[in-house]
């Protein structure tokens, strides 16, 4: 394993937990946090930095832009089921059925 696989795991990971950490103390900025593209800006400078190819990132870029439209059931269900007194692994199921559905 490379240092540089080695480096954007380390990233990637220090982003995914400090979105965790923010919401257990403040849902708003964690959703906040989360709701920035980030896991993309991450992939974006990855794939550039692999391969400098600046139209596979415009071909990542698009096709993320179709499936975000996508996964918006997601966020709309979820909070429905729960907000219903469905347990959260029910409604997960379901919100991500739809979501694939969709």
């Amino acid at each position: 394993m490379s240092w540089q696989f080695i480096l954007k795991v380390a990233i990637t990971v220090a982003v995914v937990i400090a979105v965790s950490a923010i919401a257990k103390r403040s849902s708003m900025w964690g959703a906040i946090l989360a709701s920035l593209p980030l896991t993309s800006l991450l992939a974006f400078i990855w794939l550039y930095s692999d391969t400098g190819n600046s139209q596979l990132i415009a071909n990542l870029s698009r096709s993320i832009f179709w499936l975000v439209l996508a996964s918006l059931p997601l966020f709309a269900l979820l909070p429905l089921l729960l907000g219903n007194g469905w347990a959260f692994w029910p409604s997960l199921l379901v919100s991500c059925a739809v979501t694939v559905g969709a």
